[in-house]
């Protein structure tokens, strides 16, 4: 499939959904954006277009991303380099959220499947005490 085809269906899928569901001051919007390299991921109020916080992979420390990856609780396979650094930005996206009295959120995939690093933000940030 042509790259841009590719990218132009998975931009059309993200405005498919994000018609159907928007942030606000007290349920933000969990967007996530990942790269070949790098895992983002944003709280946004979009009532007035601004983000409220922002996690990404390169915020963690060396530590944290050198570590061996966590097992996987459900399926107890080790989890992969990149899966395992999507569930800590998940858990540092959840602590900044908490640090500004947000507990609830509304997540949007960004026109991802819900399937290996999306997901694992999606985990993370429950673990870190997200209610979606």
């Amino acid at each position: 499939m042509d790259i841009k085809k590719k990218i132009e269906k998975r931009k059309r899928r993200h405005r498919r959904v994000r018609g159907k569901i928007s942030g606000t001051a007290k349920i933000p919007r969990l967007c996530v954006f990942r790269s070949n390299n790098h895992i983002y991921a944003q709280l946004i109020n979009d009532k007035k277009a601004i983000v409220l916080a922002l996690a990404t992979d390169l915020e963690l420390d060396k530590k944290t991303k050198g570590k061996q990856p966590e097992k996987n609780i459900k399926e107890k396979k080790p989890l992969s380099r990149k899966v395992a650094i999507a569930f800590e930005v998940g858990k540092l996206i959840a602590k900044k959220a908490i640090e500004l009295k947000i507990e609830k959120i509304v997540f949007d995939k960004g026109g991802y499947k819900y399937h290996g690093r999306v997901k694992a933000i999606a985990d993370g940030a429950r673990l870190g005490g997200l209610k979606f």
